[in-house]
């Protein structure tokens, strides 16, 4: 009998018996139904053909295999979209680059125009960081990705020596634009070639610091769509793990520099130079206006605070119409925050502004805000800051 036959056959037995009201043995019956059913399930494997059974899967057996195979497709595709992004930015950097190192460096070096000393400060590493990417781009060009960023990794201290030079780059610039005549009319007459579009030798200085955060973005893409068993994976993994730590290293030297700038905005904000913000290890937090709730009834006073990773300084406006102080402010009270206790009275709730106390030794500070935004910003701040204090 043909399988598919037998098998009809045997389940429309099945039936039969076991919808039959006039069967007199009702175990009999299920226990013969049961042994049907069970010998219908393995005719059905036994002797379908597979060709039978194929038709009767809804999903095809080899639909995990080109899934797989489409994912490994789509891995490809981007890895070479990104790869491909890479190379064209590359040459758009190299471009840019040889701006500054045709029209400036070589022809200054040439004329002399500016000392040696002043042209490694204003420059510092820039040739060198010009020729690494030179030959990141031939290797790009010619395919060798892998190979190309892993010899790059060894030029990627160059960046970090860049930052660090980067802020008496931009003053030394500044200050032989003030000073030498001929240096300001050379730049003049440079910047107005047709290649350079518009932009300023300033505009161009810092675009290694800017391609190095996009070094990192590219990696990452191609680290995500590459094998983790390939070679390649590996030298692209050693170059992430390369360009994040001078990226790391760099966004150091930003936000040390950052810092100093807060520092010495504020200190020149403030009357006379009794109270000494320029202290090292000292970071700014933020600043603004916060109202004191006095002890005895009194009325509120608006007072500006400056927020330190070590104190909170409170102030207040100078006389407007004072002639030299009336735009800064004099310091009213200087509070250590390591021995401070922050709690947040109300301003829970969604309620409008709310009220901070802040306990010393000595003393317990109440500041209001009608901004409960504002209070709570202030709160996470002066708890970070005592936490990091303490730890």
């Amino acid at each position: 009998m043909h399988s598919a036959c037998a098998h009809h056959h045997l389940l429309a037995v099945n039936h039969r018996i076991c919808t039959s009201e006039a069967n007199p043995s009702a175990h009999v019956v299920r226990s013969l139904c049961a042994h049907l059913s069970w010998l219908s399930v393995v005719v059905t494997f036994l002797f379908i053909s597979p060709e039978a059974a194929m038709s009767c899967s809804p999903l095809p057996l080899m639909a995990g295999a080109n899934t797989v195979e489409e994912q490994r497709a789509r891995w490809e595709r981007k890895r070479s979209r990104t790869a491909k992004e890479l190379l064209e930015t590359e040459h758009r950097y190299l471009e840019q680059l040889d701006l500054v190192v045709t029209f400036f460096v070589t022809i200054l070096k040439a004329k002399g125009t500016l000392k040696p000393a002043v042209m490694e400060t204003v420059f510092g590493p820039l040739e060198s960081i010009y020729s690494a990417s030179q030959v990141l781009s031939l290797h790009l060009e010619r395919g060798n990705l892998g190979l190309g960023l892993e010899n790059f990794c060894q030029k990627l201290e160059l960046y970090g020596h860049y930052a660090e030079n980067f802020e008496q780059a931009n003053k030394t610039l500044m200050e032989q634009l003030r000073k030498n005549k001929s240096f300001r009319r050379f730049k003049k007459l440079q910047e107005t070639r047709p290649q350079f579009k518009g932009r300023k030798l300033e505009d161009l200085l810092p675009l290694p610091l800017q391609r190095l955060h996009q070094y990192k973005h590219f990696l990452r893409d191609l680290l995500e769509n590459t094998n983790p068993g390939s070679a390649e994976y590996q030298k692209l993994a050693k170059t992430m793990k390369s360009v994040s730590e001078v990226s790391r290293w760099v966004q150091d030297i930003v936000r040390k520099r950052e810092n100093s700038l807060q520092l010495h905005r504020v200190q020149k904000l403030l009357k006379g130079q009794k109270t000494q913000v320029l202290t090292p290890g000292r970071w700014y937090i933020r600043e603004g206006w916060l109202l004191v709730v006095p002890s005895k009834g009194e009325e509120l006073k608006r007072r500006m605070f400056f927020l330190f990773s070590d104190i909170l300084i409170s102030t207040k406006p100078c006389h407007p119409l004072h002639l030299l102080n009336s735009s800064k402010f004099a310091c009213t009270a200087v509070y250590p925050l390591h021995q401070c206790v922050v709690d947040k009275v109300f301003g829970h709730t969604q309620s409008e502004g709310g009220l901070l106390s802040l306990s010393f030794p000595h003393k317990t500070l109440l500041l209001m805000s009608t901004d409960q935004q504002d209070i709570n910003d202030w709160y996470q701040s002066l708890t970070a800051a005592v936490r990091q204090l303490k730890a």
